[in-house]
């Protein structure tokens, strides 16, 4: 399959006249942690909204590191994150060796409201953080909760950006949605988050966020596929909205955690037509402007 659809990714890009793809939203982590997310999907853990959901790309890391340069992906993260207190720093020096050792992954790292999460968050970006992910579904805690303060302050004065999933989808939690991410941005208004799945299902309302803050940007994973479109359809009426950000929505996939081909993101966002400029900016330019890679 891989073969094949790698070709078809390369005629995708092509047709667009990119050099690669730039995508925001890759799974990498220790091997055992992994399985465990792993094994989370396929226990129909209550976090995956109950939905059967396969896991198209169960392969080991040499292996999925290289399906992604088979499909042009020139630029990707390692979103890792914890679900307790005291295992960010740990999955932080994993990252760590794990960017050194794969130079086409963006650095990233992640962050958990508790004691010393400034000081580590500090030492992240001091040895070459790119990108953070946070994740309050998982999490289980409230992105405003004042130990992170001083860690959103941070990142927000180094230009760092941070994906976050604080949508409700596919399974809402205590402090997910968007009220109590506009109590972080009312705080650090220069903040680059990234929220992902384009905030679904509160799509519009993450939309009203993007438009009044213009470091807040989103990521298109898992959005507009068969798979979401059948659980939480993105309203038509807001589709004009996407060409207004335009310059502040990333290519993001969820790979290796998908239930159906990665080409069928490309296709998702393709079929949305709202142009190849669209495409094109979302696909690989936003990105590599926002990690200063070179856009041609």
């Amino acid at each position: 399959m891989s073969d094949h659809e790698a070709e078809q990714v390369r005629r995708f890009r092509e047709a667009l006249g990119l050099p690669g793809l730039v995508d925001v939203h890759t799974h990498f982590m220790p091997e055992r942690v992994l399985r465990k997310v792993w094994g989370y999907f396929d226990s129909l853990g209550p976090l995956t909204g109950g939905v059967e959901w396969p896991i198209t790309y169960r392969k080991a890391e040499e292996e999925r590191t290289a399906l992604l340069r088979e499909f042009g992906v020139r630029a990707f993260t390692a979103m890792l994150y914890p679900h307790k207190a005291g295992m960010a720093r740990w999955l932080n020096g994993w990252a760590v060796d794990f960017a050194r050792r794969t130079p086409d992954c963006l650095h990233t790292c992640t962050l958990f409201p508790e004691p010393g999460v400034e000081a580590y968050v500090r030492e992240a970006v001091e040895a070459g953080a790119r990108v953070f992910k946070a994740h309050v579904q998982v999490g289980a805690y409230d992105p405003a909760d004042e130990l992170l303060d001083g860690a959103w302050g941070l990142l927000a004065e180094a230009g760092v950006p941070v994906v976050i999933h604080c949508g409700s989808g596919p399974a809402p939690g205590k402090h997910t949605g968007p009220e109590p991410i506009a109590r972080v941005l009312a705080r650090h208004p220069r903040l680059r988050l990234v929220v992902a799945h384009m905030g679904m299902p509160e799509y519009e309302d993450f939309l009203d966020l993007a438009e009044r803050y213009a470091e807040v940007r989103l990521d298109t994973t898992m959005a507009f596929t068969d798979f979401s479109e059948r659980l939480a359809p993105f309203p038509r009426r807001a589709l004009p909205r996407l060409t207004g950000l335009g310059d502040r929505i990333l290519l993001g996939s969820d790979f290796p955690n998908i239930p159906y081909p990665y080409l069928h993101q490309l296709g998702a966002l393709e079929r949305l037509e709202l142009g190849d400029a669209w495409l094109r900016g979302v696909c690989h330019d936003n990105g590599a402007r926002l990690f200063g890679l070179p856009t041609r």
